[in-house]
């Protein structure tokens, strides 16, 4: 049984729903954000980074200038809702608001204040099943503007420092023309030792000696990603459209970013022009397990030793 009730508060967030089967459980702000701020087994370590202080506040003139004075915007870490392509200051809309929410027979829709700056509305729903470790998170972004608007939805997991996330690589055979697009980011050094390239998977492994940031993209086929975290695995799993569909950044539907604090593991959904009025959705499939073997994540083999035990 799925049970919903609202935490007075949790760490320095204030005021946040607890979604929980008695297995797993997921927190989700309703102060501010909203953040799926905490997810893990019941009473287990938290997946997700719930360290606000980690990250300063935007609030430079530009910022000022669109959404008014004394507003700013703050990563606040755990699981939230963009859109991409990224612009600033647009992108980065200051979610520092209370949030309204809805419970359901599996969980809760959240539903923040709309972004009349940006001309959109967003909403996230948290489906949770009853007996298992499984989750769904579908965010929906509808556009409330009177012009058409270019934009592909884009869910950010940020997630708890200490772990290694595993990304496999498309293995269609496409002959003479390649099966795979890798976008780097400019400050992206490849030689980074916190970076594997296998022949069946990449590996990023989070760690906080490094103050320089890596991002990857990937137009990753399989939609399925794992972040290992101790002896917990968090699989993440959304439906593609590769090859035909148009994606951001080059193609991608995965991107990851790490720096000293945090590991991002982010889904995005198609670039589509969403029209007046219509909404655009992405759904993302969530799990935990127990790492079942020890594994060298710089060894193709042994990580398909530990992913075909799951």
């Amino acid at each position: 049984m799925v049970s919903v009730k609202e935490i007075e508060a949790y760490k320095d967030y204030g005021k946040c729903v607890c979604i929980t089967n008695g297995i797993i459980e997921a927190y989700v702000t309703v102060d501010i954000g909203p953040r799926i701020i905490r997810f893990g087994y019941t009473g287990g370590k938290n997946i997700l980074c719930s360290n606000r202080k980690a990250f300063g506040p935007k609030d430079d003139k530009v910022f000022t200038d669109y959404y008014g004075e004394g507003k700013h915007w703050e990563n606040l870490a755990g699981h939230r809702i963009w859109t991409s392509p990224e612009s600033y200051p647009e992108t980065y809309y200051p979610d520092l608001e209370a949030v309204a929410y809805e419970k359901t027979e599996y969980g809760a829709v959240f539903t923040p204040n709309p972004e009349k700056e940006n001309g959109v509305a967003k909403s996230l729903e948290i489906k949770m099943d009853s007996d298992d470790t499984n989750m769904q998170i579908t965010m929906r972004v509808q556009n409330i503007s009177d012009k058409p608007k270019d934009f592909a939805v884009w869910g950010l997991s940020v997630s708890e420092k200490g772990g290694t996330l595993v990304i496999p690589m498309n293995e269609n055979d496409t002959g003479l023309l390649p099966n795979r697009i890798v976008s780097v980011w400019p400050y992206t050094d490849m030689s980074n030792d916190r970076i594997y390239f296998g022949d069946m998977y990449v590996t990023l492994r989070q760690d906080e000696k490094y103050t320089k940031p890596i991002k990857l993209g990937f137009d990753l086929n399989c939609g399925t990603v794992y972040y290992c975290l101790g002896d917990d695995i968090f699989r993440k799993s959304y439906d593609t459209n590769h090859p035909s569909g148009k994606y951001p950044d080059g193609g991608c539907s995965f991107e990851t970013y790490t720096n000293e604090n945090m590991i991002e593991v982010e889904s995005l959904g198609e670039l589509k022009t969403v029209a007046p009025g219509e909404t655009s959705s992405l759904t993302e499939s969530w799990s935990l397990c127990k790492k079942p073997c020890d594994t060298d994540f710089k060894d193709d083999k042994s990580i398909d030793e530990m992913l075909s035990r799951l």
